[in-house]
């Protein structure tokens, strides 16, 4: 039996709709997307731009991410990391560099690896945010090979493989991240507020330096990059999406909670804040900690986050078997985000027959969500997924 659910749309639209598969309904108020703080209605383009996005990017900010203390810093350098090397039985040219740049606390630096494929044009590329083992996911040697980051794949589909491993930026230590890597660069030892950023923050900003970078290659495209992320990483790549527009695309795989996973819905066997937060508190702002068991009560939620991509392409991820993450709490948040693609004359979630089995993925619009067979994890599936929508909407795009 179809089940209903609350979705927020525009006013032409009926306020209920019947959605196929295991939905559960909204609980509490879930706030309007387009309804302003003051309670102005959301009705064109530019005052989403001009009042509602702002307002929404502060709100997550200061109440769940953090403040941070820098953005591209002014004297950020890219150096070269060994010489640059013909691969992918010489389909692509690997590029790596050290990023680095000077915060009031003292230096910082980080890698980043490309594969790009030879071609006759800048081609496109995916920024892997890797939290997992560098050696055994996004090895540049290539002598360990992982469906974490297909780079063979992807090259051969006329993209640039682009990976950096997350620790080297902000290590995932509730202990130590706040003392090492950029934390240690950006924020005297002992500072740390209330709103101050955390170490999601913190990959993601990583993200947006990489990109700098990747501006600076001729034999790159900078306007048609995606950014990808799985689990932390998931999390961590809608956040550098809404915070960096440049961002074409973000790819937000198994997200889960804090992610893409819209809080509003009872899900008894997905992870709460409560747990999240005491965890990993070092990933938000202190103040985050306060929305502990109060999921149905909040007044913003992550719908919100992912309308902020808008008008550009956002794709959701769900495993069928990830239930700590909860897929159908990701559907959700595509769902009620949709109507911010429509101020554009764009299409958000297109999914005619709701919530899709297994193996089924909704592309149509400029929200992708697709449901993989199996487990928690960033297999080749996904990324296909991936790249096929990207076929379409970078094409659009241009």
């Amino acid at each position: 039996m179809k089940k209903l659910i609350a979705i927020s749309i525009v006013p032409s639209m009926l306020a209920l709709a019947a959605v196929a598969g295991e939905v559960p309904p909204i609980c509490g108020v879930l706030p309007d997307v387009l309804k302003a703080a003051d309670g102005t209605r959301i009705a064109t383009r530019e005052q989403w731009e001009r009042i509602r996005r702002p307002e929404l990017l502060k709100l997550f900010q200061t109440r769940e991410y953090g403040i941070r203390p820098v953005e591209r810093p002014a004297d950020l350098a890219f150096t070269p990391l060994g010489e640059d090397r013909i691969m992918v039985d010489g389909r692509a040219l690997r590029k790596r560099v050290t990023i680095s740049c000077t915060g009031p606390e003292g230096p910082f630096s980080f890698s980043a690896t490309a594969f790009i494929p030879k071609a006759s044009a800048p081609v496109g590329a995916f920024i892997l945010i890797c939290n997992r083992n560098p050696d055994e996911n996004i090895d540049p040697e290539r002598k360990v090979k992982s469906e974490f980051w297909p780079v063979e794949e992807i090259v051969a589909r006329g993209y640039a493989a682009v990976s950096f491993w997350n620790g080297d930026v902000a290590r995932d230590d509730r202990v130590g991240c706040m003392t090492t890597g950029v934390f240690r660069a950006w924020c005297r030892a002992g500072a740390r507020t209330s709103q101050s950023w955390g170490a999601l923050s913190a990959w993601a900003w990583g993200a947006s330096r990489v990109l700098d970078w990747l501006e600076t290659i001729p034999q790159v495209d900078a306007r048609h990059v995606a950014v990808v992320g799985h689990s932390r990483g998931g999390k961590t790549a809608l956040l550098a999406g809404v915070t960096d527009q440049r961002f074409a695309m973000a790819c937000v795989n198994d997200s889960g909670c804090s992610g893409a996973k819209l809080n509003h819905v009872i899900l008894p066997k997905s992870e709460p804040i409560s747990r999240i937060t005491k965890v990993f508190p070092h990933w938000f702002c202190l103040d985050y900690a306060a929305c502990s068991d109060r999921e149905t009560e909040l007044d913003f939620d992550q719908h919100e986050m992912v309308a902020m991509m808008a008008p550009r392409a956002v794709a959701i991820a769900s495993a069928s078997k990830d239930l700590w993450a909860g897929p159908q709490g990701e559907f959700l948040s595509a769902v009620h985000a949709s109507p911010v693609w429509e101020l554009y004359g764009l299409k958000g979630l297109v999914a005619e027959d709701g919530f899709p089995a297994a193996g089924q993925a909704c592309q149509k619009g400029r929200i992708s969500y697709h449901l993989r067979e199996g487990k928690h994890n960033l297999v080749l599936e996904d990324w296909q997924r991936y790249m096929d929508f990207a076929d379409r909407v970078f094409a659009e795009m241009r």
